[in-house]
């Protein structure tokens, strides 16, 4: 007995022409917004440190004191609170207390999540490598036409604001969808 032939025949439409609408973008952040959102983020921990340091001088403490109980847990306190607001949450969410209460975002270059170990990357290493370069790591965010400061570059990340993407068309004009 023959063996049976079996012919494939596409059952897809042949595929319309691309639209003038080629990709979508968001909006990229300002400067501006962004340096308030990192303000927003480390006056949060500094006020955990102030506060507990004005506890601890209520209590007694002087300034000349080796350091109290209180003021050692609000130092404590905060680096487990810049630990989550700076690593953690931008990992799981893509926000960190001022990106949340600017409208911001940061994602991966390509639009992903970025995830906790990639947050901790931009945060924890290409700040301080940001820093070392007397802020021309941070400049380079309010100069390039992306937005991306070298610590967005070193995680692979942008930022962008919230909210309904752009779409881009072919011309460069941007619509909302």
């Amino acid at each position: 007995m023959p063996a049976a032939s079996v012919e494939t025949v596409s059952t897809r439409p042949a595929l319309k022409p691309r639209s003038p609408v080629q990709k979508f973008a968001r909006f990229r952040a300002p400067f501006s917004l962004r340096c308030g959102a990192i303000l927003i983020d480390y006056v949060l921990l500094t006020a955990i440190i102030a506060f507990s340091t004005l506890v601890s001088r209520l209590q007694g403490g002087g300034a000349r004191s080796a350091g109290s109980l209180t003021e050692t847990i609000g130092i404590i306190l905060a680096i487990v609170i810049a630990v989550l607001d700076l690593g953690v949450l931008p990992g799981l969410t893509g926000l960190t207390a001022g990106k949340w209460a600017t409208g911001l975002r940061i994602l991966r270059a390509d639009g992903r999540e970025i995830g906790i170990g990639r947050a901790f990357l931009r945060h924890f290493v290409g700040y301080p490598v940001s820093f070392i370069t007397l802020g021309l790591g941070f400049l380079a965010a309010a100069l390039s036409q992306r937005g991306r400061g070298l610590h967005d570059v070193i995680a692979g990340t942008i930022v962008v604001r919230e909210g309904p993407a752009m779409a881009v068309r072919a011309g460069g004009s941007k619509a909302t969808t």
